[in-house]
């Protein structure tokens, strides 16, 4: 048969959409495949790829979920429960931050809030700053939106704190129309001081662009730094998005409950079109973060300290390998490392294929994904520090051995350990 004929009788199929074929694949979840493979071999992989915690989710919620006695699982409020929203307002109000439970509303998780907010303030073709490396699935977001990420660069040599003002200057142009801040960062773990937030402020009021604040790792802050909300700083009240979520704060990553939040009349209107069109967030999850809310301090008081033991255990330990540099992060659960290796995506997918120190591997999130241009971060891995203490021990044996035998090693860096200001 000629080609001809075979293309002729092909089966028609229909195009993937352009935006379709845009979206990338997640750099955390990309690697299972490998981690299956593995874990059918034998070997045991210490899993630091996903922000996952092991901590135990608060006792009250998982109550109500034990307790819970309704006939019927009914829709809320598009908004989310008055309840739920007038119990996160009150949350809020501790934290410094002061806002109604009218301008709350209640989303399928973080992701869904932003992507709101990208929605309802963007056109296609808008770009948004984004401090780098980013939340992998930021980019996701963006393409979803039809907005063009524009990347600021921080670097571990600084410990990723924010780039000078001149820096977002230079990368301003008429499409601009918003800056996105993770804080605590993922993947970094930076905790923005408040003359960093000063500073977005007054690019934000003199540009006239919206302040999309990721704060979802608000209550991990550590070494006796203090976080600070977009949502504190004077004259951003049409400016300012706050976005939240229950994921990590109570350990309810599957909860899938997050939070849009802004002062801005107008904006909280036309996402509330959003949120109309995909009826309500999920009501049982929603009857979780409401009972979580009575979690009480200890709680939190309990969980920093083990993740201060449990980030010491692992930066520190990175630190000790030759040709490794890992900034120490302020707060979340994540940091970045700087290996000395050829490839990041390579070396995390060799550590899963064709290596094993006494029956165990680890899995890492290569950073090519954190970053708009994937090159950048070859040489560096995001880990998550969300297992208990001997695990991210051995984790770190584990690296020292596999760093040792790797075939694509390059010479140590003579650069010094640095640590995030």
């Amino acid at each position: 048969m000629t080609n001809f004929a075979r293309a002729t009788n092909a089966t028609p199929m229909p195009a993937i959409s352009s935006k379709g074929r845009l979206m990338p694949p997640s750099p955390i979840r990309k690697l299972v495949p490998y981690a299956e493979a593995a874990k059918k071999r034998g070997v045991q992989v210490i899993h630091l790829n996903i922000g996952q915690p092991d901590i135990a989710t608060p006792d009250v919620a998982l109550d109500a979920m034990r307790k819970l006695d309704r006939k019927v699982i009914e829709y809320s409020h598009s908004a989310g429960f008055e309840s739920y929203r007038k119990g996160l307002a009150a949350y809020y109000a501790e934290h410094g931050i002061a806002i109604t439970h009218e301008q709350i509303i209640v989303t399928n998780g973080g992701s869904e809030a932003l992507l709101f907010g990208m929605m309802s303030c963007f056109e296609p073709g808008d770009e948004v700053i984004i401090p780098e490396p980013y939340y992998a699935n930021y980019n996701s977001f963006a393409v979803s939106a039809g907005v063009k990420v524009v990347p600021v660069r921080c670097t571990i040599a600084d410990g990723f704190a924010l780039p000078p003002i001149q820096a977002f200057e230079a990368l301003i142009t008429p499409r601009t129309k918003g800056i996105l801040i993770c804080n605590p960062g993922n993947p970094t773990g930076y905790l923005y001081s408040r003359a960093e937030l000063e500073t977005l402020r007054s690019i934000v009021l003199k540009h006239d662009l919206f302040l999309f604040a990721d704060e979802v790792y608000r209550e991990f802050c550590y070494d006796g730094a203090v976080h600070v909300s977009a949502l504190a700083l004077d004259g951003l009240d049409q400016h300012a998005v706050l976005i939240d979520s229950v994921s990590k704060r109570y350990s309810m990553c599957g909860a899938r409950v997050g939070a849009f939040i802004t002062r801005n009349t107008e904006l909280l209107q036309t996402a509330m079109k959003f949120a109309q069109a995909r009826l309500s967030p999920p009501t049982f999850g929603q009857l979780a973060s409401e009972a979580a809310l009575r979690t009480p301090k200890q709680y939190f008081d309990d969980v920093v300290a083990e993740y201060v033991q449990r980030r010491d255990i692992l930066v520190d330990g990175l630190n000790t390998i030759p040709g490794v540099i890992c900034a120490k992060p302020k707060g979340a659960f994540y940091c970045v490392a700087e290996l000395p290796i050829d490839d990041s995506d390579a070396f995390c997918q060799w550590l899963l294929e064709s290596f094993s120190h006494e029956g165990h591997t680890v899995m890492m999130a290569p950073a090519t994904g954190f970053y708009a241009e994937p090159a950048t971060g070859r040489t560096q891995v995001r880990l998550a520090y969300v297992l208990e203490q001997p695990q991210l021990k051995l984790a770190v044996e584990c690296l020292r051995e596999a760093l040792a035998v790797y075939p694509g090693r390059l010479a140590p860096a003579n650069a010094a350990v640095v640590e995030s200001r």
